[in-house]
């Protein structure tokens, strides 16, 4: 069975209307599909790799290798998990949460991606709270980070209202240009005193020490 080899092929994260996993195979595939439809206005360029300016097929192809790319290379010092998310039964974008040495810094990274059809709906709120609550409830991170361009207003509207604060800024090249990046913070005080949707994780045990993760601070039902 591929989770006695692979358990994190088990992690699943519920929120009321998502279902967050790792994709299989032609998961996988769609998830590139969706990419190569479009995730924002070409004139803009939200992340600091401009992997969208991509043609569409290349840009389908780089959301797979990425994945298993970043899966090959997952140590407990190291770690990216690049979630699909689901809706209605359908792959609407992907969430990514990552660390370093985990177990020492207690802080985890996230960032994400939604399909153009998918925007304007509340859908990046609920699938960042989701692996924010892996991060906090279920990982034990003291603290989690972000970042968004300076004109990302949708970006900084979610972390805004899942509490994050400004944690400084870092001036990128991007398209050859120079950008502003405002990093921010959410500590796990802050998480706790926040509104945000309700999340259940199912099949993390077996996948802690992949994850160099101390475990668990309370329930992984919230």
């Amino acid at each position: 069975m591929l989770t006695n080899h692979w358990p994190l092929s088990g992690l699943r994260l519920r929120t009321p209307r998502l279902e967050l996993r790792l994709p299989d195979h032609e998961e996988l595939a769609e998830l590139g599909e969706l990419a190569a439809q479009g995730v924002h206005d070409p004139s803009v360029m939200p992340f600091t790799v401009p992997w969208t300016d991509l043609p569409p097929a290349e840009r389908a192809r780089s959301v797979m290798q990425f994945t298993w790319r970043t899966l090959g290379n997952l140590t407990p010092e190291k770690w990216q998990l690049p979630f699909a998310v689901f809706h209605e039964g359908r792959v609407v974008g992907l969430q990514e949460i990552s660390a370093e040495h985990l177990s020492v810094t207690r802080e985890v990274d996230t960032g994400s991606w939604l399909g153009r059809d998918h925007q304007g709906k509340g859908l990046g709120t609920e699938m960042r709270a989701a692996v924010l609550h892996l991060g906090f409830t279920g990982l034990g991170a003291d603290f989690a980070t972000s970042g968004a361009f300076s004109d990302n207003h949708a970006s900084q509207a979610v972390s805004r209202k899942l509490g994050y604060e400004p944690d400084g800024i870092t001036r990128l090249a991007v398209r050859g240009e120079p950008v502003t990046c405002q990093r921010l913070r959410l500590t796990r005080a802050r998480w706790q005193q926040t509104p945000h949707p309700a999340t259940t994780i199912e099949g993390l045990e077996p996948c802690l020490p992949l994850l160099g993760a101390p475990g668990p601070t309370a329930s992984c039902g919230a």
